[in-house]
């Protein structure tokens, strides 16, 4: 089976004042394609897997593994020209909110065609022109409007519809979504999903969504890995989310409130933070 991604032992240590902190243990996975959630408590280290795939981790991260690639690509080996290449063209990550992922000093027609110039070599003027089709793509009304304006006239889900026209302006084969819903009502966050899963089937691309929202990861993913203090502690079919046998998975699943149960007192799960 050929995969998009294969990730084997991988682990991220930190310099810190106090030495080395690992926050991420010999995590393993491998996606071929179709969507894959990563879900856990803040801290647990889903995102730092996430720009560890994406070569983002600031100098202080030493990354390890005893494989990482990407469509055979290994990914350790990457330099700076390597990644250009790949970041962005076949790999692509959205941010979990607009309003600190978009420059707030340029326009949004610049931003979304930035990426047409830089990795599809197109001049000024057409990438604009393709960057208006691209907000069309995502569903915003009268996109000749919105490329004149900036990240703070949008609404947060206009702005994270401007993030994925952005990061699919390339057409990558493989989309990381860091939080996509997390900054939007539930209205709108349907609708971004929506219009995730329509782009995925038109492009055939894989996806790894990072969440919170285990109910949303269970109905809009195929597989399921479940994070705890740097570590993939189950990993389980979407559908077999909520009657997982693992104890945390399952402690995970008993901490979401019902609205069937007003004034129902939550379980607390005891937290061991990862990112320390």
């Amino acid at each position: 089976m050929n995969h998009v991604l294969e990730v084997s032992g991988l682990s991220v240590t930190y310099d810190s004042v106090n030495g080395k902190s690992t926050v991420v243990r010999e995590v393993e996975f491998s996606l071929s394609g179709g969507r894959l959630g990563i879900v856990g408590e803040s801290g647990s280290g889903k995102s730092t897997v996430a720009r560890a795939l994406m070569g983002l981790l600031p100098k202080t991260a030493h990354i390890s593994a005893k494989r990482l690639a990407f469509r055979g690509i290994d990914l350790t080996r990457m330099d700076r020209r390597s990644w250009s290449r790949i970041r962005g063209r076949q790999m692509a990550l959205i941010l979990q909110d607009p309003r600190y992922s978009l420059n707030p000093v340029l326009k949004v027609g610049d931003q979304v065609a930035e990426t047409y110039r830089i990795h599809l070599g197109m001049r000024r003027a057409d990438a604009l022109k393709r960057a208006i089709r691209g907000l069309e793509e995502v569903q915003i009304r009268d996109p000749e409007r919105v490329v004149q304006q900036y990240p703070h006239e949008l609404s947060g889900g206009m702005g994270q519809r401007v993030m994925i026209a952005a990061m699919l302006a390339a057409e990558p084969t493989l989309l990381i979504a860091d939080e996509p819903t997390s900054a939007l009502d539930t209205t709108v966050a349907c609708q971004i999903l929506t219009l995730l899963a329509d782009l995925m089937s038109r492009r055939e691309m894989s996806l790894i969504m990072i969440s919170h929202n285990l109910p949303l990861v269970a109905s809009f993913c195929d597989d399921v890995l479940v994070m705890k203090a740097g570590e993939v502690v189950d990993a389980v079919p979407a559908p077999s989310l909520r009657t997982a046998s693992h104890p945390y998975t399952r402690a995970l699943m008993a901490a979401i409130p019902d609205l069937r149960k007003p004034g129902q007192r939550l379980p607390v799960i005891e937290r061991t933070v990862a990112c320390v």
